[in-house]
């Protein structure tokens, strides 16, 4: 576990920085009518927030390079 959290390490802050922005988003903009399928609720903008902050942060993490 140690070690799959230290390869990821990167991945898995964008993570949480992706939770706290979807969040803050469906907070701050969110959806007045309750008919957008993303801000409509907190859990899908949360966790909607948490798969594009992984995605994005996933893309500037190095691989380690094999023989």
């Amino acid at each position: 576990m140690k070690q799959f959290i230290r390869n990821n390490r990167l991945t898995l802050v964008g993570v949480f920085i992706g939770l706290i922005g979807g969040y803050l988003y469906y907070h701050f903009v969110g959806c007045a009518s309750g008919t957008c399928p993303i801000t409509s609720k907190p859990l899908n903008s949360t966790l909607y927030g948490a798969l594009l902050g992984g995605l994005l942060f996933n893309a500037f993490q190095k691989t380690p390079k094999t023989r």
